[in-house]
């Protein structure tokens, strides 16, 4: 090696460990977290153990990263009523108050949302769900910049997932989210099969998309927090 490049070389090595070191610093001054909903009807069951991995797996790509997981099954969530506006007090009084604070927390870097195909659509809870966050919109986009990651559990390998991450995409699309995919193999989103009587961890090509679903929302939601 010249000399010239020895010190080329030498100097970007300097300057990427000092990006590490800076970012690193930053970080380890606030925590990150990564919210995973489940919007599946059945409590506790494929979808909830899903979005429960894609978390786990985002939780160790840095220390501070913090994860928590809303199952909706079993709570009463009611779509928007027509003609009411979010954020003029007309907001209907159901369990979507209660995980309102963990969508609305300042530390909040991104959202891991899950739902079952139903007849290659999403459920009508996810459906219920995603219209009472237009409460996000006013009087500020409070998912503005957020990481945005999904995943689709089917009673077929090619039972609809697909189409169920891209209609829950479109929908995030209206508060200005980072939609993000995860790494090979789940490039749009988790796609699992439920082919094993409720037990999804049997699905090992889903529960890998899955992970790299969690890992790329960790990694977009650090990124965004820190910018």
């Amino acid at each position: 090696m010249n000399r010239r490049k020895f010190i080329s070389t030498s100097i970007a090595a300097g300057a990427a460990a000092t990006l590490a070191s800076t970012t690193a610093k930053a970080v380890d001054k606030k925590n990150v977290k990564i919210l995973g909903v489940s919007c599946s009807p059945r409590k506790g069951k494929t979808t909830a153990t899903a979005v429960n991995i894609a978390l786990d797996a985002a939780k160790e790509v840095y220390p501070r990263i913090a994860v928590e997981l809303i199952d909706l099954g079993g709570k009463d969530i009611a779509g928007w009523s027509g003609g009411a506006k979010p954020g003029e007090g007309q907001e209907v009084m159901d369990d979507f108050q209660l995980i309102l604070p963990s969508l609305k927390a300042p530390d909040l870097g991104g959202i891991i949302i899950g739902s079952p195909s139903y007849f290659r659509s999403m459920s009508s809870l996810c459906k219920a769900f995603l219209e009472r966050l237009a409460v996000l919109r006013k009087p500020k986009l409070l998912l503005a910049n957020k990481a945005v990651g999904v995943l689709s559990v089917g009673a077929y390998r090619n039972g609809g997932q697909e189409l169920v991450i891209s209609q829950i995409q479109a929908a995030m699309l209206c508060h200005e989210v980072v939609l993000v995919g995860g790494k090979p193999k789940a490039h749009q989103g988790a796609t699992l099969w439920n082919a094993y009587n409720d037990d999804i961890t049997k699905d090992e090509f889903g529960i890998a998309t899955a992970k790299q679903l969690g890992i790329r929302v960790a990694e977009a939601a650090l990124s965004l927090h820190l910018a």
